[in-house]
């Protein structure tokens, strides 16, 4: 005790024998002080903080690991570097404001404060390297580690705050908390979205139904395009127009979405597109058509065997072939879609090990549907297009071929039931 009023008396006793009044002394000796004081923390700040940041320096050039790297991005070395300056601070204010009790529990309320701020900051600046580490490792990079970094920085902010008000406030902190418990129904009312976002965030971290990454139709919200970020309360996603759609994190477990992962993890890309057939170009085959058609080479073999085949078994129920709808008969229709077929399986682009089909489906207003059903092995955008597109110019163009037609709305109606309006 002794040794704190010398230290906090040693200008204010010279000031005395140099003849100032005992109250311009106790102000000037507690500004001389705060004054060295002040330059011997700022003093040691620098110091400090030039240590930690060689140091950090040199641990991340020497470390294989980039996570000293990201620390030093972080800023965290720099926000360490100002504890023992502020700790220092704290020590020297009873030697300072020795004389001045009531100003002294002001400036120690101001430097806990700081002080809890300071934790605060250093908090936040470490998560945010643990987030930007995570991010890095191949098995976390597509999870949603930015929102359980808000998770936790959350229970800082509250931490903090209620620290805040016992320091400011007779209130103990295990009061402040127990007031927050009490006070937990209008608390759930304000974070009601926050909570959710959480709830949701780990409902879709656990069944993996969106990672960092996927391509996502949402209509509801008109998203189309790519996971760049999943966040406590949204989730943003980058459209193929280049614009960002934001979608509340809960609508992912609410609302019905399209998750296209399971056709990037695939060997391939579906496509599933129709051809519409005119039902009066649809005919029995003559002898002069399976003739004619086994000219065209994907189906010349297939043609000689099912005429072998056709004719043995009309042979065998004495099938009367005067009438063509007698017996077993090829179609132009079913020889088209064996040829589609074909022409399909034969295609280099096409993944012969996946589903494979070309079928009829049920007649329609605007014809007879031949839907052809593969998939592709190229499963980029540009190159999946050109692929489908490549097919079924080909398939237009040799419609014509099997005396079918397809179906298409007039271009345009009659001219003469047009009225001049302009005369």
């Amino acid at each position: 005790m002794d040794y704190k009023k010398e230290i906090s008396c040693f200008f204010f006793d010279h000031f005395i024998d140099w003849g100032l009044s005992e109250t311009f002394s106790k102000y000037l000796n507690a500004f001389v002080l705060g004054v060295i004081v002040l330059v011997l923390v700022f003093l040691a700040d620098m110091l400090v903080r030039k240590v930690l940041r060689n140091l950090a320096a040199y641990i991340s050039k020497s470390s294989k690991t980039n996570f000293d790297d990201l620390l030093i991005k972080n800023r965290v070395p720099r926000r360490l570097a100002h504890i023992l300056p502020l700790y220092l601070l704290i020590g020297a204010l009873p030697f300072v404001l020795d004389d001045f009790l009531e100003i002294e529990h002001v400036f120690s309320v101001i430097l806990n404060l700081i002080g809890v701020i300071l934790a605060l900051r250093i908090i936040r600046a470490l998560l945010h390297t643990l987030r930007d580490y995570f991010k890095t490792v191949p098995g976390l990079r597509d999870k949603p580690i930015d929102s359980y970094i808000q998770v936790f920085m959350i229970f800082a902010w509250v931490f903090t705050i209620f620290y805040a008000i016992s320091l400011l406030t007779p209130v103990s902190l295990g009061q402040a908390l127990g007031t927050f418990g009490a006070a937990s129904a209008i608390i759930l009312l304000i974070f009601k979205d926050t909570i959710l976002g959480f709830v949701a965030s780990i409902q879709v971290a656990i069944n993996d139904m969106v990672r960092i990454g996927d391509w996502i139709t949402f209509e509801k919200y008109g998203a189309d395009g790519d996971v760049v970020e999943i966040n406590l309360a949204t989730v943003k996603v980058q459209n193929f127009d280049m614009t960002i759609t934001t979608i509340p994190t809960y609508a992912l477990i609410s609302d019905s979405f399209k998750n296209w992962r399971g056709m990037t993890d695939s060997p391939g890309r579906r496509i599933k597109r129709s051809l519409y057939i005119k039902q009066d170009s649809i005919k029995f085959l003559t002898d002069e058509d399976i003739q004619r058609f086994k000219r065209i080479g994907l189906i010349t073999d297939y043609l000689t065997n099912m005429e072998e085949k056709l004719a043995r078994i009309n042979e065998r129920d004495d099938s009367d072939k005067s009438i063509q709808i007698n017996g077993s008969n090829l179609t132009n229709v079913g020889l088209f879609r064996k040829y589609m077929e074909t022409y399909i399986q034969n295609h280099s682009a096409i993944h012969k090990e996946m589903l494979l089909m070309c079928r009829q489906l049920a007649p329609t207003a605007q014809g007879i549907p031949l839907e052809v059903y593969c998939f592709s092995k190229d499963k980029k955008w540009e190159n999946y297009e050109y692929i489908m597109a490549d097919l079924f110019d080909h398939f237009l163009a040799a419609v014509p071929y099997f005396d079918l037609e397809l179906f298409e709305y007039p271009s345009s109606p009659n001219r003469d039931n047009f009225i001049d309006v302009s005369q």
